[in-house]
């Protein structure tokens, strides 16, 4: 895969992490994101300094409509996290394409894959060429909840 999908006419992608709209997306997350539920606005602050933040604007009010972070070493190993579309906007491909146009920022990097975890949108990301990990049975995770 290394054609990313369009957004719909009136969106525009960027990485640009001053362009992010905090209060936005820390209330996106923190009361309708499942995995986010309840997150400190200071513990979302410091996940986005430390990742590669993109969003998805609206052209004509510069309004956020999604958002998304990679946790990344830049050079092998990438984690997509908190990709959030406005329900406003669901179901207009905005999230595929947004995902497409992540992948596609990444892929200078070289690396060796991106990991994400979704109990809902296996669909939509494998639409992008995700797919389950290889051997499950040898990853591993410690929580500290």
């Amino acid at each position: 895969m290394s054609d990313a999908p369009e957004l719909p006419d009136g969106y525009e992608f960027s990485a640009d992490t001053g362009r992010v709209d905090v209060d936005r997306v820390h209330g996106w997350l923190s009361s309708d994101a499942y995995w986010a539920l309840g997150r400190p606005r200071e513990k979302h602050e410091r996940a986005m300094a430390e990742s590669v933040n993109f969003g998805v604007y609206d052209a004509a009010s510069g309004e956020q409509v999604a958002y998304a972070r990679v946790v990344t070493d830049r050079a092998l190993f990438a984690w997509l996290a908190d990709v959030y579309v406005d329900p406003a906007v669901r179901g207009k491909g905005v999230g595929t394409a947004f995902v497409g146009l992540i992948r596609e920022h990444l892929r200078p990097y070289g690396l060796r894959r991106i990991l994400l975890a979704t109990e809902d949108a296996q669909e939509v990301y494998a639409r992008l060429g995700f797919r389950p990990v290889d051997h499950p049975e040898r990853w591993m995770a410690h929580s500290f909840e």
